[in-house]
């Protein structure tokens, strides 16, 4: 299991709503700890906030650098941080969660794209709307950028409106396959895309069929089908206009993700 390299900064905020300045700068956390620093308003609060890290993480691993000072917060600001101390917090490596009165950062790293958009998404519901949650997590880039770089902006293409690949799309594939082996335990999202002509529903379908059939010729290279998650997303997800032949070229796409 990859180490949690956590920084969870506190910041309690002084009137009106600003964050104090750091009391002192935080120590570097070795493999596996949680380093948790800045100013809260009372011993109270910060007995609550480590004990609900010790019991997420581990008593040994929580490193506490809270400073207690005259500051202000805004209403509830307690129970919110409770919420934000959350299971999710765990799928992020070499991250940071900074709360900054109603100010909500989160960075590091997460094992795909699905994650980033989810983890920020709890995070802004468990809340409530006078917060403001800037989402910096990315996608872990070693894993993702292999199978990245195997595709290289090309595509794996398809007979006309099927879901066969064509010859050119599965030599794509053989290389995606030998590339997926190296990556032993971790699975992988295969995603399929569509443009948008015809009805959404029959391209949603073909999208999805497309990516059953991708899982299916990775399983003939070794790649086990339970180690690999098939998803279709129709034409929901373009990444080009969909007025031009090159655009609707680009759109009919299958994406591989590092898939938790």
């Amino acid at each position: 299991m990859k180490p949690t390299l956590l920084f969870l900064v506190l910041l309690a905020a002084a009137a009106p709503c600003r964050a104090q300045v750091q009391a002192q700068a935080p120590a570097t956390p070795m493999p596996g700890q949680v380093l948790v620093t800045g100013t809260l308003a009372d011993e109270a609060a910060k007995a609550a906030v480590l004990a609900r890290l010790r019991e997420l993480y581990g008593a040994g691993r929580v490193v506490d650098q809270i400073a207690i000072g005259n500051v202000a917060v805004p209403a509830n600001w307690n129970a919110h941080v409770h919420k934000l101390i959350a299971p999710h917090l765990k799928l992020i490596s070499r991250g940071q969660l900074s709360i900054d009165g109603n100010n909500i950062s989160v960075r590091g790293e997460v094992a795909n794209e699905a994650q980033r958009q989810q983890i920020a998404s709890d995070i802004a519901t468990s809340l409530n709307p006078t917060y403001v949650v800037n989402n910096g997590l990315r996608v872990s880039a070693a894993e993702q950028g292999m199978l990245d770089a195997t595709l290289d902006k090309r595509i794996v293409e398809f007979d006309s409106g099927q879901a066969s690949i064509t010859p050119a799309g599965l030599a794509i594939l053989d290389e995606m396959a030998a590339v997926m082996r190296k990556l032993r335990e971790r699975k992988v999202e295969v995603i399929g895309h569509t443009d948008n002509t015809g009805l959404r529903a029959s391209n949603v379908a073909l999208s999805q069929a497309r990516a059953e059939a991708v899982r299916s010729y990775l399983a003939t290279k070794g790649i086990a089908p339970d180690a690999v998650l098939a998803s279709g997303q129709g034409p929901d997800r373009p990444v080009a206009v969909n007025t031009t032949a090159d655009g609707r070229a680009r759109n009919r796409r299958i994406e591989f993700r590092i898939a938790q």
